[in-house]
């Protein structure tokens, strides 16, 4: 599996040091339109250079490499062990290069691997489909930061005023940006999920991460709320960083799936403006690359 290891080491090199294109061409637009010689706009030139610096040095976008999130869609009988040994293998290199920085400690020691390998440590989300020839593997390195500040509601919330209804789910999401403030590196973008237990919930707003920011919901109530948070937020003036300005989102991406009857949460998971996630077809063995996703 020598090639399939060499090609996920590629994908995360190019996770942690290259920007995707939707992301940066957001980003250039809020540059634009921020107020000239504010904090907010000095915000926003720094965070081009660094982005810049990071592509030209080969380098990681941000310190902080965070969390390893994979997820893997293939054809029936992928061979999901083997899949998973190799991504391994490619994270204890891409540790050892300097792509990543040693970052998965022992939770009730604070021992550090070393090499970002451990329980839970990097994560692996697969998905079998009858039609598939190839394997779409993305990967998206979720720092600690923004990891902070995701936020879950149980509805109805009588302090915020929010109801088991999409006002209501509205009110929760804004609730969770105004809590952030700057905490999560803004500019940043949201994953919403609508329903489903504690844990999935949170699983499936994590997985909205994975959608291009210029995309559109094909539920047309879930498309105007999505427009409809980012306009709002970005009227509150939290701006990047938490330093003011026009420019507290940069998207809101929401999905809806069944709960139970009793149950009516909202999780929310906050990315920061390093939105570090790159996805990659390859064949069905892993070995050859077909085309590259972002």
């Amino acid at each position: 599996m020598t090639g399939l290891k060499n090609n996920l080491l590629e994908l995360i090199r190019r996770a942690s040091t290259e920007m995707p294109e939707d992301v940066s061409h957001a980003l250039i637009g809020a540059l634009r339109a921020e107020e000239k010689h504010t904090t907010a706009e000095f915000a926003l030139k720094t965070i081009r250079a660094n982005i810049e610096l990071a592509a030209k040095k080969n380098q990681p976008i941000c310190q902080d490499t965070g969390a390893i999130l994979f997820y893997i869609r293939g054809p029936i009988g992928c061979d999901q062990p083997a899949f998973e040994e190799a991504a391994r293998e490619a994270v204890a290199d891409a540790t050892r290069k300097g792509l990543l920085r040693q970052n998965s400690v022992d939770s009730l020691t604070g021992r550090n691997s070393g090499t970002n390998l451990g329980p839970g440590t990097p994560a692996f989300h697969f998905t079998q489909t009858r039609n598939a020839t190839a394997l779409d593997v993305r990967l998206i390195l979720k720092g600690g930061g923004c990891e902070n500040v995701g936020a879950q509601y149980s509805l109805p919330d009588t302090l915020l005023g929010a109801n088991r209804d999409l006002k209501g789910c509205r009110r929760a999401i804004l609730d969770a940006v105004l809590q952030a403030q700057g905490k999560g590196c803004g500019p940043g973008v949201l994953g919403v999920c609508i329903g489903g237990d504690r844990a999935t919930g949170y699983a499936f707003s994590k997985e909205q991460l994975l959608r291009p920011l210029d995309d559109r919901n094909p539920n047309p109530e879930l498309a105007a709320l999505e427009q409809e948070i980012v306009a709002t937020a970005n009227q509150l003036g939290i701006g990047p960083m938490g330093f003011g300005g026009r420019t507290t989102l940069l998207g809101c991406k929401i999905c809806a799936v069944n709960r139970l009857p009793a149950s009516y949460f909202v999780s929310v998971s906050y990315m920061c403006w390093a939105f570090r996630r790159r996805g990659v077809v390859l064949s069905a063995d892993g070995e050859n690359i077909e085309r590259w996703i972002y």
